[in-house]
C-alpha cells in the first residue's frame, strides 16, 4: 500500500518517498554501501560491522554474511578502498570475549550470528535481532552523535563491549595508538590513532549509558588492567572496555556516543548538545523527519515500482557525503593535524571522492543543495591552504588518501564559480589552484607543462594523468575567466589540449607515448599499459580513456574526421568485445562492449553522441544503462557505489540530462525515465519536467520545450533552469534523427563561461 503523508509544501498530501528507500541496494555485489543510521551529510555513520577487512567489505558490511561483529560509528559509502570503522560496541549475555572471532565460527569471539530477515533499514534507523544473545539492537543517529538502543533478556551478565582496536585492516588492524578513560560511573572517553588507507587519521569519542553499569573493566593487549581510581587515562594500542550490567527480560539500555577530530571535550560536547536526554524514539523521530525532507527535494511521477526504488535509493546515497568534519563549537582538525576555528556559519567535510563525484553529484548538489556548496567549496580551499599535500584529492577526515589521478577538487571550486555561487572567496581558490597547475612537481605535472605530454617511460597512469590534468586546467581557465584574468585563461584552455598529442591516427586511439616522443608499442587498445611495470591508464585502457574528453568533444570528433566516423567509432566502443587483460582491476565492471559502467571514466561517454549530432543514439543508450546497469537488489550496482556518484548518474539520467562538462554549466539531454518530476531548488523555486508519451517504453525525444519554447537543441545551460523552469519532452518509440542533428544545434565544446 502506498504512504502518504502531509507534504511539507502548502500542507497538500502527497506520497511518502522514504517508503521507495532500500538501503540494502549496494550491500551486495560490489556495491560497498552500508545499511545504518545517518543524517544527510552527517559525521555519525552508525552501521553494523559484518568483518572488516578484503575489498567487498569497505564499508565494513556486506549481504553474504550471516553474523555481525557490533556496530561502529564512522563508515565510508560506496569506496573502494577501506578505512574508518572507529568505536565498536558490541552487546552480549555472559562471560564477554575480548575478541569479535571468526566469520565461520561467531561462538569463539563476540561476534553473534544474525538473520536478514530480522534486519529493519530505514533513512536514520537500523535494527537487528543478535540471535546468539537474544538481543535487540536499534541504532539512530543525529549529525555528530550515535544512538543505540538495546534490549537485553533476564541476565546476571548483560554487557557492552568497546573495541577500540577494532577498524578497518588485516591482522591486529589499522590503529597506532590508543586512549581510554572513565570520566564518571555511566561515561568513557578516549581516542585512536589509525593508518590505513588515511595515514595519522585522528578520532575521539565520549560514550554515556543510560544505565550504570555494575563494574567496568579495562583491557590492554586483551589482559585486564585496573581502572584508574585518579580518573586518568590508560594508553596502548590494543585498548578495550566492558561493562557490565544485570538485566530484567526486554529491559533497555541506550547508548549516545559523540564523536570529534578534535578531541573528547568536543565529543563531549557534541553529545549535550544533540542528544541532551534519553529518548531514542525522538532522536529517530526526528532523523525520519530530516530524511524524509532530504529525500522529497525530488519527487518523481511513475507506476514502475522498480525504477522508483532505484531512484528514490539513490538520492539517499548521494545524501551520504561528502561527511560533516566539525563540532558544535565550531573546531575542527585540519589537514594539517591542527585544531581550527570555523568563521561563523561555515562548517567543514571530509570524504570527497573527488575522482568520481566532479562528474555527476558534485553537479546534482549544485540544484539540490544549493546552501551547502559554498561549505564544500570553502572546505576544500582551507584543505588546500592547510595541507602539505595542497589542493584535496581524496580527501578523508584529517588526512590526505591522494587516490585517484587529477585534482578534482579544482573542477568542484571551479563548477560553484561558473555557476555564479556566492560567499566563497575565488581569489584565494585561484591562487591554490594555481600553485597546483603552475607550480607544483606533483605526480607528472613537471612534464605535463614541458612536453605538453606525460612520458609512460618516466610516469606511471601517464595518459590518463594527462587527460585528468587538462580537465582540471580547463577547470582553472573559467574562475581565470571570471576573476579578469584573461592571459590565464587563454594559456590554460590552451595547455587543456594537450590530450591531443596521445591520437594515434593510425590506430584511432589514445596511445601512450615515451619521452622522446614516439608511440609505445607493441599497443592493443584493452590493455591497461605497455609493459608490467606499470599501467599507463588509471582504471581503464585505450578504449575507454580515448573517449574521456569531456571539455572538449568537438576537437576530439575532428580528430575523426567528423561526425559521421566518430560516431562509428563511438558506436565501436559498445560493440567491441568486452575482453579485458588479467591484470584489469575489478573496478573495471559493468561492461557493454569496452564501456565500463562501473567505472567512473565511462559516465560521460554514452552522451558525446549528442556532441555529433545524434543525441536518438545516446536516448537509446542512456535507457538501456539505466535497465541493466541497476536494480533494486542489494547487488543492484554494476560497480562501488562511490560516496554518491553511481547514484547521481542515475538520478540525472533518469530526470533525463547530464552534465558532460560540469564546469561549463550544460546540461546534455538523454531519455527521461518517469512520466514527470519535480525538483526543489533554492528560494521554493522549482524544476518541472513534464514527459509527455503514449508508452513508458517509448524512449525517443520527439520535441524539447523549456518555459514553453521549443527548442532544437538537445541541452540547456544551469541559468536556464536554476530561477525555476519548466522542461517538457515529447517522447516517442522512434528516433527523431533530426532533433538536434544540425551544427548550430549542438553542445558547446570548449567554450569559457
Amino acid at each position: 500500500m502506498t504512504k502518504i503523508v502531509e507534504a511539507a509544501v502548502a500542507g497538500k498530501k502527497m506520497e511518502d518517498p522514504l517508503q521507495w528507500v532500500d538501503a540494502r541496494i549496494g550491500t551486495g555485489g560490489h556495491g560497498h554501501t552500508f545499511p545504518g543510521a545517518a543524517l544527510p551529510f552527517g559525521m555519525v555513520q552508525l552501521s553494523p560491522d559484518t568483518f572488516n577487512d578484503g575489498w567487498d567489505w569497505c564499508s565494513g558490511y556486506h549481504v553474504s554474511d550471516d553474523s555481525i561483529m557490533g556496530f561502529s560509528h564512522t563508515h565510508l559509502s560506496g569506496t573502494g578502498c577501506g578505512d574508518q570503522l572507529d568505536f565498536l560496541v558490541m552487546a552480549g549475555t555472559g562471560e564477554a570475549k575480548l575478541v569479535p572471532g571468526d566469520r565461520r565460527s561467531p561462538e569463539k569471539g563476540y561476534r553473534s550470528r544474525f538473520d536478514h530477515a530480522d534486519e529493519r533499514m530505514e533513512p536514520g534507523y537500523y535494527s537487528v535481532l543478535l540471535k546468539d544473545y537474544n538481543v535487540k539492537a536499534e541504532l539512530t543517529a543525529t549529525e555528530r552523535v550515535g544512538v543505540h538502543r538495546y534490549t537485553f533478556p533476564a541476565s546476571d551478565k548483560a554487557y557492552l563491549i568497546l573495541d577500540l582496536q577494532h577498524g578497518y585492516g588485516p591482522g591486529d588492524g589499522p590503529v597506532t595508538s590508543a586512549e581510554l578513560k572513565m570520566t564518571a560511573p555511566d561515561t568513557l572517553v578516549g581516542g585512536h590513532k589509525t593508518s590505513a588507507w588515511g595515514k595519522n587519521r585522528q578520532a575521539y569519542f565520549s560514550l554515556k549509558v543510560s544505565k550504570k553499569p555494575e563494574r567496568i573493566v579495562f583491557f590492554s593487549d586483551d589482559k585486564e588492567v585496573p581502572v584508574p581510581a585518579d580518573g586518568s587515562q590508560i594508553e596502548g594500542k590494543n585498548l578495550k572496555a566492558v561493562l557490565y550490567f544485570k538485566t530484567k527480560a526486554k529491559e533497555t539500555i541506550l547508548v549516545k556516543t559523540g564523536i570529534s577530530g578534535v578531541g573528547t571535550d568536543g565529543a563531549a560536547k557534541n553529545v549535550a548538545a544533540e542528544v541532551p536526554a534519553w529518548e531514542f524514539d525522538k532522536v529517530r523521530a526526528n532523523a525520519k523527519e530530516i530524511w524524509r525532507k532530504q529525500i522529497s527535494k525530488i519527487s518523481v511521477e511513475s507506476a514502475n515500482a522498480t525504477h522508483k526504488r532505484i531512484f528514490y535509493t539513490a538520492l539517499y546515497h548521494m545524501s551520504l557525503g561528502p561527511t560533516l568534519y566539525d563540532d558544535v563549537d565550531g573546531r575542527y582538525r585540519g589537514m594539517d593535524s591542527e585544531v581550527h576555528q570555523l568563521p561563523a556559519g561555515q562548517h567543514n567535510f571530509s570524504t570527497f571522492s573527488l575522482w568520481d563525484t566532479f562528474r555527476a553529484a558534485h553537479p546534482a548538489y549544485t540544484l539540490i543543495e544549493r546552501e551547502r556548496v559554498p561549505l564544500f567549496v570553502n572546505t576544500l580551499i582551507r584543505m588546500a591552504e592547510q595541507s602539505p599535500a595542497g589542493m584535496p584529492v581524496w580527501p578523508l577526515m584529517n588526512t590526505e588518501t591522494g587516490t585517484m589521478t587529477g585534482y578534482h577538487s579544482a573542477a568542484v571550486i571551479s563548477e560553484a564559480c561558473s555557476k555564479g555561487f556566492t560567499g566563497i572567496d575565488f581569489e584565494k581558490a585561484y591562487e591554490v589552484m594555481m600553485k597546483r597547475a603552475m607550480v607544483d612537481d606533483y605526480r607528472g605535472l613537471g612534464y605535463y607543462r614541458k612536453l605538453h605530454f606525460i612520458p609512460a617511460d618516466k610516469e606511471e597512469e601517464s595518459v590518463s594523468k594527462t587527460f585528468e590534468y587538462c580537465y582540471d586546467d580547463w577547470s582553472i581557465a573559467h574562475v581565470a575567466r571570471k576573476l579578469g584574468k584573461n592571459d590565464d585563461a587563454a594559456m590554460l584552455t590552451q595547455r587543456s589540449l594537450n590530450y591531443r598529442n596521445y591520437y594515434d591516427s593510425s590506430t584511432g586511439f589514445m596511445r601512450p607515448k615515451l619521452e622522446d616522443g614516439s608511440f609505445t608499442s607493441p599497443f592493443n587498445p584493452i590493455d591497461l599499459g605497455h609493459s608490467t611495470k606499470w599501467r599507463d591508464y588509471t582504471e581503464s585502457n585505450a578504449w575507454q580513456t580515448t573517449f574521456g574528453i569531456q571539455h572538449d568533444p568537438a576537437g576530439l570528433i575532428k580528430l575523426y574526421g567528423g561526425n559521421e566516423a566518430f560516431v562509428k567509432k563511438l558506436d565501436g566502443l559498445f560493440t567491441a568485445a568486452p575482453d579485458l587483460p588479467a591484470n584489469a582491476p575489478p573496478d573495471i565492471a559493468g561492461m557493454v562492449g569496452q564501456y565500463a559502467h562501473g567505472n567512473e571514466p565511462s559516465h560521460h561517454i554514452s552522451y558525446l553522441y549528442v556532441y555529433a549530432g545524434a543525441p536518438y543514439k545516446t536516448q537509446a543508450r542512456a535507457r538501456s544503462l539505466m535497465e541493466t546497469m541497476y536494480s533494486a537488489e542489494p547487488d543492484g550496482m554494476q560497480g562501488n557505489e562511490d560516496v554518491g556518484q553511481m547514484s547521481a548518474w542515475y538520478l540525472l539520467s533518469a530526470l533525463g540530462f547530464y552534465p558532460v562538462d560540469p564546469v561549463s554549466g550544460n546540461y546534455v539531454l538523454g531519455s527521461p525515465l518517469f512520466e514527470g518530476a519535480k525538483v526543489q531548488l533554492a528560494a521554493g523555486k522549482v524544476l518541472d519536467i513534464v514527459v509527455e508519451r503514449k508508452d513508458p517504453s517509448h524512449q525517443y525525444v520527439q520535441s524539447f520545450s523549456i518555459n514553453g519554447k521549443p527548442q532544437q537543441r538537445a541541452w540547456f545551460h544551469h541559468s536556464e533552469i536554476v530561477d525555476g523552469a519548466k522542461l517538457v519532452y515529447v517522447m516517442g518509440p522512434e528516433p527523431n534523427e533530426k532533433f538536434g542533428a544540425d551544427e548550430a544545434s549542438l553542445p558547446p565544446s570548449l567554450k569559457l563561461a
